[in-house]
């Protein structure tokens, strides 16, 4: 954990030497391989004044991370975000640490977190997003390695990230092969309207992967995106929409369907 913190603020550096053939595939294998990870957009961004088509009486991506709490056979919370930790966060806060779920807790160093009950972990992940985080749930080689907790089928990591100081900033840097293991939540399109004043608020720091910037005076999202909804919930124009498609997934729903994808990598009860 310590080297971490010393190597953390070179991680730019480190990221792009994944670009380097015989360096990216042994980075990719050591830290990389099997994973699937998703960014959970913020429930606030979501427009509940329509009508909704699906099951549900609204859709929210948090439900995605109650429902593997629920499931969950253990629950364990780092005791601080080692991201915002490494750079001295002034902006969000420290405390708030990774939520680990599935059997693989267990041999987490007890100085590192704690376990806790399911109560506990929900009213956790309730004052990340209170707090302004954005969740990040999946399956992530770097968390078994570095923790020494696995295999990595029974370790799933819930993150609670900042816009400035995320792991996954890094993201942009990386090879591609990687970077496309980190995605938006299936279903989640983010565009930007003709209510958009060009006025640079999307552009200040706010998207933690660079995927937004001003192009003949109007806000233009790249591919990048990952659907975090920071953008919308920041523009003063109310010119940026975050919209989760629900026909394409038939009945069960951009939900439902996340959560299996999630659910065949890690088994978490």
């Amino acid at each position: 954990m310590n080297l971490i913190k010393r190597t953390f603020p070179g991680r730019f550096r480190l990221a792009r030497l994944t670009r380097t053939p015989v360096i990216g595939r042994a980075i990719d294998r050591m830290l990389f391989d099997g994973d699937d990870i998703i960014y959970l957009p913020k429930d606030n961004v979501i427009p509940v004044n329509r009508q909704l088509t699906g099951p549900e009486s609204i859709v929210l991506p948090s439900q995605v991370v109650e429902h593997f709490i629920a499931r969950a056979s253990h629950h364990w919370i780092m005791n601080a975000c080692i991201c915002r930790d490494a750079s001295a966060c002034h902006d969000y806060p420290i405390d708030l640490g990774c939520l680990f779920l599935g059997e693989a807790v267990l041999q987490i160093n007890p100085a590192l977190g704690r376990l806790v009950p399911q109560e506990e972990a929900l009213a956790h992940v309730r004052r990340c997003r209170e707090a302004g985080l954005v969740h990040l749930i999946g399956r992530n080689k770097l968390d078994t390695v570095w923790l020494g907790a696995g295999p990595g089928d029974r370790l799933m990591t819930i993150c609670n990230c900042c816009p400035c100081c995320c792991l996954w900033r890094m993201l942009p840097r990386l090879d591609p092969a990687i970077s496309a293991k980190v995605t938006r939540m299936p279903g989640v399109n983010v565009t930007v309207t003709d209510r958009c004043a060009g006025c640079g608020t999307c552009t200040a720091g706010i998207c933690f992967v660079d995927a937004i910037r001003l192009v003949d005076g109007c806000a233009t999202i790249d591919a990048a995106c990952r659907g975090c909804g920071r953008c919308v919930e920041v523009c003063p124009n109310e010119a940026i929409e975050l919209t989760i498609d629900e026909r394409t997934f038939g009945a069960g729903g951009p939900i439902s369907h996340t959560i299996a994808r999630l659910s065949s990598l890690v088994d978490v009860s």
